[in-house]
């Protein structure tokens, strides 16, 4: 069984860093490609980023490339998302996603909030 569990969010003020982890379980990690997405409150889920199985070749929304920097570590089964230079803006639950199978998982979701 596929499972997602996403960890590292929290409440920090303008400027600063969290480092958001996904563990995954129940397929081959390191065959997957794998991505973060969020949702803000009345908004739709957006892509964040997104890391390729083998060669780990990586995409960022344009609204945080340069801050913010997705990786993949195979030993561990876990994807991050480095999240540098915080804004008010990118308050909003983060959710961990695979396709396997055709199938879209998602994890329960972790809230990252950027208040002064």
């Amino acid at each position: 069984q596929v499972q997602l569990v996403e960890s590292g969010g929290g409440s920090v003020p303008p400027g600063g860093s969290l480092r958001l982890s996904c563990a995954a379980s129940g397929f081959v990690f390191r065959a997957y490609g794998m991505s973060w997405y969020r949702q803000a409150p009345g908004k739709l889920r957006e892509l964040v980023g997104s890391i390729t199985a083998y060669d780990g070749s990586t995409n960022h929304a344009d609204s945080v490339k340069g801050r913010f920097t997705i990786s993949r570590d195979n030993a561990k089964n876990t994807v991050y998302l480095q999240m540098n230079a915080l804004k008010p803006e990118d308050t909003a639950m983060y959710y961990c996603n695979t396709r396997v199978l055709g199938y879209d998982y998602w994890g329960q979701g972790t809230q990252v909030t950027v208040s002064s």
